[in-house]
């Protein structure tokens, strides 16, 4: 395959610590599905000249983007109790009237295969479209082993269907059905249905929800020994509406990422610095959810912990597919500066699904590459509703 090349490009490798990483009058040469060259076009090799290149005119070249916290694969919808909250109808209001989580297990479970695929196509083509190149998605709307089996399955089969690297992540511990105990629903269901995925080769991760509502450490402590034994990484959901505990909990099992974190404490915080596990902020659950407590990110900052941000596509608490947005709220809502959420969605995302091989621009890194129709960086967070993409390549293949 001959190399293509890149010249008159503004290149954000987000390497290094500072300004995106940012090379004006930038060169980039990637061929098979590897980057051969990212760099000043001054000093682009000799052993590529006289080869055709595209003069981007400019252009912003970026990574690939991540979005790394999804619950893309889901059934039904939950507008009818969005505007029942709206109306000023309580949570209890709602769960009696058959709303909230387990309204979307019954959906997700009634669903077929292909409505399921259907639904998840649509929310993953938006991403796509805004140059998302990776994006994990979460099981935890099954609560049996049958469907959190089948969410999975069809996961994987999204990678065969579009030109996107999907991880998947099981979160059979998301919600507590209501014929069984929390203990038994972990000891009985839960954790025999990660034996059954990770003997499938189905489970890249195992997240899990910590809160007053749903498991406790305990509960998930319990899981997470069995994923150290299955040898898979964890990341939780924490401290996202009241201190647990559980994100300390989970930088001691080596978390690669803890999600949410309005909540968490200077303890949690040192925990995570010790640990690397990086801090994932979701957003859109705190703008859908009208919450009022924001992550502390100047703490975050001081203690070297990296910060991702993703869409936390859900139907619940953050019914959105856009990955820009998703950063246009990073900066507005938690004040993030605008290369923190470039950050956000390519090195650290990387980083909060202990890939390696993405995320930068940089030699033997996968071809993994957005190019935008705008000058700076900063244009992706500024924008609201707009993506400005010119090309996407996934794996070194335009698409």
């Amino acid at each position: 395959m001959q190399p293509h090349i890149y010249t008159n490009a503004v290149l954000a490798t987000v390497t290094g610590t500072s300004s995106y990483g940012l090379i004006q009058q930038g060169a980039l040469v990637f061929g098979s599905d590897r980057i051969l060259y990212a760099g000043p076009q001054s000093d682009l090799p000799d052993s590529y000249a006289g080869l055709l290149s595209q003069n981007l005119g400019g252009r912003l070249v970026t990574p690939g983007l991540i979005d790394c916290h999804t619950h893309l694969i889901y059934g039904g919808s939950r507008a009818e109790e969005f505007e029942m909250r709206l109306n000023g109808a309580s949570y209890e209001d709602i769960a009696r009237a058959g709303g909230g989580i387990m309204s979307t297990v019954k959906a997700t479970r009634e669903a077929s295969d292909d409505q399921l695929l259907s639904a998840a196509l649509t929310r993953l083509d938006n991403l796509i479209t805004e140059g998302v190149t990776t994006v994990e998605i979460k099981s935890g709307y099954g609560l049996n082993r049958e469907t959190e089996l089948r969410m999975l399955r069809l996961a994987r089969k999204l990678e065969t269907l579009r030109p996107v690297r999907i991880s998947t992540t099981y979160l059979g511990a998301h919600a507590i059905p209501k014929d069984m105990s929390a203990d038994e629903y972990m000891d009985v269901i839960c954790i025999s249905a990660l034996r059954e995925a990770h003997s499938e080769g189905l489970v890249d991760m195992v997240d899990g929800f910590c809160e007053n509502i749903a498991f406790s450490p305990a509960q998930i402590k319990r899981l997470f020994k069995v994923a150290q034994e299955l040898g898979l990484p964890v990341k939780l959901h924490a401290e996202q509406l009241s201190p647990q505990g559980g994100t300390s909990l989970a930088a001691k099992y080596g978390a690669l990422s803890a999600e949410h974190l309005e909540y968490v404490t200077d303890d949690d915080i040192a925990a995570m610095a010790k640990a690397g596990t990086v801090a994932t902020l979701l957003p859109g659950a705190f703008y859908f959810l009208k919450e009022t407590k924001k992550p502390p990110i100047d703490k975050f900052r001081q203690a070297g912990i990296a910060i991702a941000i993703s869409t936390d596509s859900n139907p619940g608490s953050s019914p959105m597919s856009s990955i820009l947005l998703a950063m246009n709220m990073g900066a507005t809502l938690f004040g993030l500066t605008p290369e923190e959420c470039l950050r956000g969605v390519t090195v650290n995302a990387a980083k909060a699904l202990g890939l390696k091989d993405t995320g930068t621009l940089a030699e033997g890194q996968r071809a993994d590459i957005a190019i935008w129709d705008v000058a700076h960086p900063a244009e992706l967070t500024y924008r609201m509703g707009d993506a400005p993409l010119y090309k996407r390549f996934f794996g070194g293949a335009e698409c």
